[in-house]
């Protein structure tokens, strides 16, 4: 399988040398050139471009080593790149938003949910009410002490234990299709949707009829 880290801002020869600094170990510029049948310098150019970006360290001496980092401390980066690039573009596209139309988007990632959820939760004043499946909540930790930290009313419930506190368990059995993936934010914005093992459906919505019947579903769910 190649490995193609182009649409995370690296450059393809950079995603080449990577793949090669991973797969063949580290080495010297003259190495990886020859693995990667590579101009020198070429291959040097790219490798000082994953040093930026935190893809690799160089290791002083003559001549220099470079070695990659794990692939798990690049995906990191990755997502911690991504997630403060999508925050600063949501600050930006509220600051200019002039328009209060409802909207409603569909969703059909579960990474895409949780970034979603974990970047408005983390924005939230009033309250956030949230049903989902256990596996999510983890990943919310963060942005739910941040909300915490405001204050912000927090009412969590899961169809499964979930080793986050303050988190309420809800069997559903049949009475949702599937695991439920549930959000009422400050009134202004419900996601409304379901898991099946990776399948995930579902839609966001600024609607008003469509955050009240979120809100409605969530009282079902816990027996409100």
């Amino acid at each position: 399988m190649t490995l193609d880290l182009t649409p995370f801002d690296f450059t393809p020869t950079e995603s080449l040398v990577y793949g090669v600094l991973v797969t063949a170990g580290p080495g010297t510029g003259y190495a990886i050139a020859r693995a990667a049948g590579l101009a020198r310098a070429n291959t040097y150019s790219a490798l000082e471009g994953l040093v930026s970006k935190g893809a690799a360290r160089v290791e002083e001496g003559r001549p220099k080593r470079y070695r990659p980092e794990p692939p798990s401390v690049l995906l990191a980066r990755i997502v911690d790149r991504q997630g403060r690039a999508i925050d600063q573009l949501s600050h930006a596209l509220t600051a200019i938003s002039t328009s209060s139309s409802p909207a409603v988007t569909e969703v059909g990632s579960l990474r895409g949910v949780t970034q979603m959820l974990s970047l408005e939760v983390a924005k939230a004043r009033v309250g956030v009410r949230l049903f989902l499946p256990s596996t999510i909540f983890p990943s919310l930790s963060p942005a739910l002490r941040r909300a915490a930290a405001v204050p912000v009313v927090l009412d969590l419930s899961a169809d499964g234990a979930v080793d986050v506190a303050a988190v309420a368990v809800h069997p559903v059995g049949d009475r949702w299709p599937g695991s439920p993936m549930l959000a009422v934010i400050d009134s202004r914005l419900a996601l409304i949707g379901t898991q099946n093992q990776e399948k995930v459906e579902g839609f966001w919505t600024t609607a008003p009829p469509l955050v009240v019947a979120a809100g409605l579903a969530l009282d079902g769910l816990t027996g409100r």
